[in-house]
């Protein structure tokens, strides 16, 4: 009851200065529990709906770059003949693929009828939908794949079964090859077409840093099961090279309050240590030519910066100037 004396004098000195000089410049009044929020937003609360994603999402994200990228891998290998780099290849896609990815899919839906729900209908326009496909069709084709490269391997069939099983290996390898691609992208278009501000304006980046890092993934697994060939060095160097360029992006094109969430909080922590792990120091690594630790520097960044990319969307939907700021 003390400060309404103050305000109201407050408000009359306002009203004289507006009738004099025809605009107020000073500080108006803070009228506590009047009908102007003092937050931005709904009254403080957040404009959108920030994901409830757990910690199976980016490690989804993750697993599923690293398959799909894997299968990419194995493909250029059948190319160029290098039969035991192709086996293992195949082998961490469809461990990677076909069975951990859908395991922390179905965990994360709570229920595997909703992850078959998704089956029913293929929603082009839906990401959600678009990924359970091509996770499914990429098992369809990761796991026939292996199966028939291991029989022609091992030359278990001779005469034309055994050309049989070469040509069905090679076309089912391919069908990975382009169903990984997508695997390993589709997540950074799913995430980049919401109404999360930090997601929406980097929807372009996020789906090469996301390829990039499952590529750079897949070549690291791969050398340190002890395929330690140029191929698989110069993935390394490519993908973390192309990180370290992200990583230059991300400082650059800021877009202020609307994406602070990835330059700010413990957030922004995480985005920058998982792309300096997976980026300059992964090249600095190889460079000196210590090969398993630029591998293992790169694997931890790609899996950090994924639960980086989750905690900005968390504080960015939860946050309302964000969103205002995202609309200008």
């Amino acid at each position: 009851m003390t400060n309404e004396p103050q305000s109201e004098k407050r408000l009359e000195e306002l009203r004289e200065q507006a009738w004099k000089d025809g605009v107020v410049t000073d500080k108006g009044v803070d009228v506590a529990g009047g009908p102007i929020p003092r937050k931005p937003g709904y009254y403080g609360q957040p404009v959108v709906k920030p994901p409830v994603w757990t910690w199976e999402v980016p490690l989804y994200f993750f697993m599923g770059g690293l398959a799909g990228m894997s299968a990419v891998i194995a493909s250029g290998a059948i190319i160029f003949h290098h039969v035991d780099l192709a086996r293992a290849a195949m082998w961490l896609a469809a461990i990677a693929g076909a069975i951990l990815s859908p395991v922390l899919l179905i965990m994360d839906l709570g229920r595997p009828r909703l992850f078959l729900n998704m089956l029913r209908v293929f929603k082009h326009r839906s990401a959600m939908s678009m990924g359970a496909w091509i996770l499914s069709l990429f098992g369809a084709c990761a796991v026939p794949g292996l199966i028939a490269l291991e029989l022609h391997a091992h030359q278990i069939f001779a005469g034309n079964l055994d050309q049989f099983l070469r040509v069905a290996a090679d076309l089912f390898i391919f069908g990975s090859a382009i169903f990984g691609t997508l695997l390993a992208t589709y997540t950074g278009v799913l995430i980049g077409a919401t109404a999360i501000p930090a997601w929406f304006l980097h929807r372009t980046l996020l789906p090469i840093h996301f390829g990039t890092a499952g590529l750079g993934s897949a070549a690291a697994v791969l050398e340190l099961l002890g395929h330690r060939i140029p191929a698989l060095n110069f993935l390394g160097f490519y993908a973390a090279a192309v990180e370290s360029a992200l990583l230059i992006w991300l400082s650059v094109d800021k877009h202020g309050v609307a994406d602070r969430a990835i330059h700010e909080h413990g957030s922004g922590w995480l985005i920058r240590i998982g792309e300096v792990l997976n980026g300059p120091l992964a090249i600095v690594l190889r460079l000196f030519g210590q090969v398993p630790f630029a591998a293992v520097s790169f694997l931890i960044g790609a899996l950090v910066s994924r639960f980086g990319w989750i905690a900005v969307g968390k504080v960015s939907g939860s946050d309302p100037e964000a969103v205002f700021a995202s609309q200008k």
